[in-house]
């Protein structure tokens, strides 16, 4: 399998790299602003320097690739809009997305306003198109080497919003969508179990 990881110097997708690197024998490329940032290329791993909104150079980027995942921060929905079109273009309909909780005001009692606008734009880019894909909501974010989580569903109420999950426990579901064939549409919330 091929995979193009969009945002690879992001702190979850540092901990998914090494992930698929160790669980998988999947070929990974990854793109991001900043190439020094990735280190050096290993036998397994490319890596493209280019911005997430440059639809041009993503479409080159996902020539041969199976599936995306994208780990963005800046212009998120415009960077949403150029991945979707860049897949159209390059045939390719597999895509993992990260956001954050609460975009769907399915945290009780929070209410997270403008801050969120990024994270809700543009999971609805993706939802909006015809991509198979996985939203991934997760709770606040830690460090801990732990695998310690469980998920919701859009429309369910979050689960232990309070409580931090760890970007390892995200990265295991990342690798466990690698491996299905199908993501069937889905948003999940992540959180500490």
């Amino acid at each position: 399998m091929n995979i193009l990881i969009i945002g690879a110097a992001g702190q979850i997708a540092r901990v998914a790299t090494q992930e698929l690197l160790d669980r998988t024998d999947a070929s990974l490329t990854l793109y991001a602003r900043s190439a020094a940032r990735l280190g050096k290329d290993a036998d397994r791993i490319r890596i493209i320097e280019g911005d997430a909104a440059d639809q041009a150079k993503l479409a080159e980027a996902m020539q041969g690739q199976d599936l995306v995942y994208a780990n963005l921060s800046g212009n998120m929905e415009a960077a949403a809009k150029a991945i979707v079109a860049a897949m159209k273009k390059a045939d390719v309909g597999r895509v993992i997305f990260i956001s954050s909780m609460g975009i769907y005001d399915e945290v009780p009692g929070e209410s997270h306003g403008a801050i969120l606008d990024p994270y809700r734009k543009s999971a609805r880019v993706i939802e909006d198109s015809v991509l198979d894909y996985a939203v991934i909501r997760p709770a606040w974010l830690n460090d801990t080497d732990e695998i310690a989580y469980g998920t919701t569903a859009k429309g369910e109420e979050f689960a232990n919003p309070g409580a931090y999950v760890s970007r390892r426990s995200v990265a295991d579901l990342i690798v466990k969508l690698t491996e299905q064939p199908e993501l069937g549409r889905v948003s999940l919330g992540v959180h500490h179990s």
